[in-house]
């Protein structure tokens, strides 16, 4: 397609309901047509201060939204379902993703690319995210044990890692402890009703990440018989923040996995 036809032909006025969207947007320089994003965003940095909160991430000022007279608004997951149904109602045009994999993320940020008119630019960003984690993954092939891991992704109740975090750290060279938890695509077919069933798989390494507040790994190595734990007592107890790793877009396929891969690095080095 003529790519001055594609620039005529995409959104121009874009609100993103979660940071991924916004990340990306502005990876592919096209943060101009952003002209709403989530309370939650962090990346890039600089969006907080040039571009309006109009969301949490299951709420969101609709008449905030309206006012800003958008031609598409992005979501993600079930989880904006009555967000994007308000909006709908009110003749906005929404379109809401719903990644659970690796494989879908990638997928979903073509998606993007080519719905802004950048999809060779698209493609070659993410080829490049594509070989970073291929060269992780090479590294990790040689690592001569893999560690256990437990990824804790709520503390109350007890949620374990959704599925592209689960992927991330196979590639990152270790084993989520809970694989059948992560073909689970709802957080709540993901509660661990029994901690004591976390204690029996004996991880090597926890890593926290807690969405809207920080790690406390103190109050976890404290849990009732958790000092039996492998990594409580190695002290292999980890925060990932949560804009890095739960992010179904580009920070978790770069940093997210890079701070995996690097623990588990160091650990191998220790343990291995």
């Amino acid at each position: 397609m003529n790519p001055s036809l594609a620039q005529a032909m995409s959104p121009r006025r874009i609100v993103c309901l979660t940071e991924e969207t916004t990340e990306w947007l502005y990876l592919l320089g096209q943060e101009n047509r952003i002209v709403g994003i989530s309370g939650y965003t962090v990346r890039p940095r600089r969006a907080r201060e040039e571009k309006p909160r109009v969301s949490a991430f299951t709420s969101a000022k609709i008449d905030k939204i309206l006012a800003l007279e958008p031609d598409c608004v992005l979501g993600f997951s079930d989880m904006q379902a009555d967000i994007a149904g308000s909006l709908i109602r009110a003749g906005v045009q929404v379109t809401v993703f719903n990644q659970r994999s690796v494989t879908e993320i990638f997928s979903v940020l073509y998606q993007v690319a080519a719905m802004v008119g950048q999809g060779e630019q698209g493609l070659a960003l993410i080829a490049d995210m594509q070989q970073r984690l291929a060269a992780i993954a090479k590294t990790a092939a040689g690592l001569p044990r893999r560690p256990k891991i437990y990824f804790e992704e709520w503390d109350v109740p007890l949620i374990s890692a959704i599925r592209w975090v689960s992927e991330l750290i196979g590639i990152a060279g270790g084993d989520d402890i809970f694989p059948e938890l992560a073909a689970q695509s709802l957080g709540k077919h993901r509660i661990i009703a029994d901690g004591a069933e976390i204690v029996r798989r004996n991880p090597d390494i926890i890593f926290g990440s807690w969405c809207g507040k920080k790690f406390r790994p103190q109050n976890v190595a404290a849990r009732p018989g958790w000092g039996e734990v492998a990594a409580v007592q190695t002290g292999q107890l980890f925060e990932i923040k949560s804009a890095d790793i739960l992010q179904p877009g580009p920070a978790a396929l770069t940093d997210g996995v890079a701070q995996l891969h690097r623990i588990v690095m160091a650990w191998s080095q220790a343990h291995g």
